[in-house]
C-alpha cells in the first residue's frame, strides 16, 4: 500500500486504534518479506472508551492485522494476508519464549514450557463485496456489513458498501468511495467540533488529500475529489461562521491547531515505533501542545530516544 489513498487508510486506523490500543502501521513480519498494515493490541484499561468507538472498537476487543484494501480484495490478496497472520503468530510465540528463557522451566520435567500467546484476529477491510472470498471461507454475516469465516481462521471482512450510516460506523466508511464516502464525509461534517471521530479524521483529510501537491493515481481521483470538495465546504462554513462572530482569526487558527494536532500525533508515533511506553497523562500533555517549535524539538528527540525523559522537557 504505496499511493495516498491506502496512506490515509492506515493512518485514520492507526490513530483511531491509537486511542484504545497500542496500534503501529507496517510491522515487518520477519520470516517473510510482508508487512502488517495495521497491528493493534487492546489496552484493557481503555476498555469504556473502546466501547463508545462503535464497530472500530468491536474490532480492537483483540490483538488484530487490520488490511484495507483500496478495492475489492480478491481470494489471492486475502491468502496472502493469512499468511501475514500464521507467520506473525509463529513470530509473537518465538518472541514469547526468548523473553521467558530460562524462568519458563516446567517445574516437573525441566523442560521449557510454551508461553501462551494469543492467536492475532484478521480484519479484511474492502469497499465491494468479495464473493469469492466469502465462499471460499465460508463466512457468516454476524452484522450488516461484517462477516466471520470459520472460527479455526479467525478472519473478520468488512464490506464498506454494505455498512449502515450510523455514527458506530463513521470512522471505518471514511475508508470508502462514491455514495459511502460522501455520506461519511456528510456525517463527520455534522457531528459536534469536540467529537473524537473529527479529532482523529479531520487532519488527515486535509493532510493526504490537501497537503501535498503530489499527483494522485488515476484510482485515487473520484476519492480525493470527494474530499477536497468536503473541506472546501468545511472552510466555507468556518469563514461564514468568522465573518458573523467576527472572528476573523477562527479559519488560521484552526488551521494552525490541525497543524499542532497533526505534529503531536508525530512524536506519538515516533515514539511508538520506538517501542516508548507512553502514559495517558503524558499522551494528554502531548496533544494538549501547541507550540510548533516546541512539538518539532520532541519530535526530533523522539525519533533518537531510549526514553521519554529524553524527549519532553521537565520530565525525570
Amino acid at each position: 500500500m504505496h499511493n495516498r489513498s491506502d496512506q490515509f487508510s492506515k493512518s485514520l486506523l492507526r490513530d483511531g486504534l491509537s486511542l484504545v490500543s497500542a496500534a503501529q502501521t507496517e510491522v515487518e513480519v520477519l520470516a517473510a518479506t510482508q508487512k502488517i498494515d495495521v497491528f493493534s493490541v487492546p489496552d484493557p484499561a481503555r476498555e469504556a472508551e473502546r466501547a463508545r468507538m462503535g464497530l472500530l472498537g468491536q474490532l480492537a476487543a483483540e490483538p488484530s492485522l487490520f488490511e484495507p484494501f483500496h478495492g475489492t480484495p480478491s481470494l489471492r490478496q486475502v491468502r496472502r494476508c493469512l499468511r501475514k497472520q500464521l507467520t506473525w503468530h509463529h513470530e509473537l510465540e518465538r518472541r514469547a519464549r526468548a523473553a521467558a528463557g530460562a524462568a519458563a522451566l516446567d517445574e516437573n520435567t525441566d523442560a521449557p514450557t510454551q508461553p501462551a500467546v494469543d492467536f492475532p484476529a484478521l480484519v479484511v477491510i474492502g469497499r465491494g463485496r468479495p464473493e469469492t472470498v466469502l465462499d471460499a471461507y465460508r463466512c457468516e454475516p454476524v452484522q450488516p456489513g461484517v462477516y466471520h469465516a470459520v472460527p479455526g481462521l479467525v478472519m473478520r471482512v468488512i464490506v464498506l458498501a454494505e455498512l449502515p450510516r450510523t455514527r458506530a460506523t463513521l470512522l471505518l466508511r471514511l475508508l470508502g468511495s462514491g455514495r459511502v464516502l460522501r455520506e461519511a464525509l456528510d456525517d463527520l461534517a455534522a457531528l459536534p467540533d469536540d467529537a473524537w471521530e473529527k479529532g482523529i479524521a479531520r487532519p488527515l483529510l486535509v493532510h493526504f488529500r490537501l497537503g501535498t501537491d503530489e499527483p494522485t493515481t488515476d484510482e485515487e481521483d473520484e476519492v480525493s475529489a470527494e474530499i477536497r470538495a468536503w473541506v472546501e465546504e468545511y472552510e466555507k462554513k468556518l469563514r461564514a461562521e468568522a465573518r458573523t462572530e467576527g472572528r476573523r482569526e477562527g479559519l488560521n487558527e484552526g488551521r494552525r491547531e490541525g497543524r499542532a494536532e497533526e505534529a503531536a500525533r508525530a512524536v506519538l508515533t515516533a515514539l511508538r515505533v520506538r517501542g516508548i511506553a507512553v502514559s495517558d497523562a503524558e499522551r494528554e500533555r502531548i496533544l494538549a501542545e501547541k507550540d510548533p517549535e516546541t512539538l518539532e524539538r520532541w519530535h526530533e528527540r523522539a525519533v533518537i530516544a531510549a526514553s521519554l525523559a529524553e524527549v519532553l522537557d521537565g520530565l525525570s
